[in-house]
């Protein structure tokens, strides 16, 4: 679809207006302690509502009244996911069993969690035609946005679509977590073929396969993948799968669910929150970032090398100049992010597989200076340390997976956490959600004009 001339040449003439109009002083915000981002100075998150679904702890509350810092925890239905994710990786593969305890709030027997599996094996199977008619229509590299069309195409292939009981929240619920593996890659290939001109294949998914193994045999012409691809992937999976009710994809989908929408809408808004850069596009800026620190040192175990490098990033002189070392903080946690910790040790396994050392060698410095020289040059109030995606995209590239398809493998993963809140809004909250926002509009004491 095309612009207009005059169309953009409106919108650059009214840009100043829209710019001038919509300034809200930084005094206001102070005179109505509304906290921004609805965090408080210290990164405290405004409580909004409350869940029993995940737990995430990142400071210690002291007798005092005080808080400090402490490693981060993250729990799924009362479990530590770092026993979750242990136990789950020595002879299994965890994402389905997980997916099974965010959404019933136990963890599935043998027999449970074979029925589970079997649900999801039968519901991997997309309406006749549709990869042809809806998918490949409209080839794009964004897959996020081709991923959302389909969600939304889908909603008029089900005769129950608007339905919002338990029961049909459940089966819809449980249809999108089967196929979004597929709406992905199939986007992928179309884009690949298309756009790329690369050859075209379509694998479907195998039964007695794992989410993790699907996606891999799916997205490879020769379907081919080791045991460590997979176990790492699903590790991968399970880590991303859920982060409690007030990250921004979750609380846009408690939001929308609690207007009644539907759950084909409501897990688009939710799509079109994750595919904002400041979200789920994170290990994408991280690799971005390596690749530029790649080309710009010469001796990857120099460390005063590496540290003026860093120093310059963060002082915007090189790399994308604004001032950010990519893949360190978080805004939920202080000293650690569990997810993070837990992750390494795939992250290492598989980079000994892959032959890939000397990049995590280099991984490995920054996570080590980057900390000191932010703490050197800004004010830390709750320390820095590494999250999830700084090692995500990398593991991602030693998979051979295409960096458009970053962002919509955490969608993979996530959407069963989307869903597990989405069952606990509709079950729990029956209020539509309507925080305040305080007006600091001037009453205008003009006379309107004459007509």
């Amino acid at each position: 679809m095309g612009y207009h001339t005059d169309m953009r040449q409106f919108a650059a003439k009214h840009r100043d207006l829209v710019m001038a109009g919509d300034v809200i002083a930084d005094e206001f915000y102070r005179e109505y302690d509304v906290k921004r981002g609805l965090r408080d100075i210290n990164g405290k998150g405004v409580v909004t509502g409350l869940t029993n679904i995940s737990l995430i702890s990142s400071f210690r509350e002291n007798e005092d009244g005080t808080r400090e810092p402490c490693d981060g925890e993250l729990w799924y239905r009362g479990y530590n996911v770092r026993d979750l994710v242990a136990h789950y990786s020595q002879n299994r593969f965890g994402y389905e069993n997980l997916t099974y305890l965010l959404l019933f709030g136990k963890l599935p027997k043998k027999r449970e969690e074979e029925e589970f599996i079997d649900i999801l094996e039968q519901a991997r199977d997309l309406p006749t035609n549709f990869t042809r008619d809806v998918i490949m229509k409209a080839p794009t590299r964004d897959i996020m946005n081709s991923m959302t069309r389909s969600i939304l195409t889908l909603a008029s292939y089900d005769k129950n679509a608007l339905q919002t009981d338990v029961e049909n929240v459940i089966r819809q619920s449980l249809n999108l977590i089967a196929v979004f593996p597929m709406l992905a890659i199939y986007g992928y290939h179309a884009y690949n073929h298309y756009e790329n001109l690369e050859s075209m294949y379509i694998h479907r998914p195998e039964p007695d396969k794992s989410t993790a193994e699907n996606i891999l045999l799916m997205l490879r012409p020769d379907k081919i993948y080791t045991k460590t691809e997979a176990r790492v992937l699903d590790a991968a999976l399970m880590l991303h799968m859920e982060h409690g009710g007030g990250n921004n994809s979750t609380f846009t989908t408690r939001v929308v669910t609690s207007s009644a929408s539907d759950t084909y809408a409501t897990i688009s808004a939710a799509m079109s929150s994750l595919k904002g850069p400041r979200h789920g596009g994170a290990n994408l800026k991280v690799m971005e970032m390596m690749d530029n620190i790649r080309e710009h040192i010469h001796d990857w175990k120099d460390e005063d090398e590496i540290r003026d490098y860093l120093s310059k990033m963060l002082d915007g002189e090189v790399f994308d100049h604004q001032g950010l070392i990519y893949g360190m903080g978080h805004a939920v946690y202080s000293i650690s992010d569990p997810r993070e910790r837990v992750f390494k040790k795939f992250v290492e396994k598989l980079a000994e597989e892959k032959g890939r050392g000397a990049d995590l060698g280099l991984y490995n410095m920054i996570e080590k200076l980057a900390p000191e020289v932010i703490a050197e040059k800004r004010h830390i109030y709750k320390g820095v340390s590494p999250n999830v995606d700084f090692y995500s995209g990398f593991v991602y590239n030693m998979l051979g997976i295409p960096v458009e398809l970053y962002t919509p493998i955490f969608a993979i993963a996530r959407i069963a956490g989307w869903s597990a809140h989405r069952l606990e809004e509709i079950v729990t909250m029956g209020k539509i959600i309507r925080p305040a926002y305080q007006s600091v509009m001037k009453i205008s004491d003009e006379k309107m004009p004459k007509l």
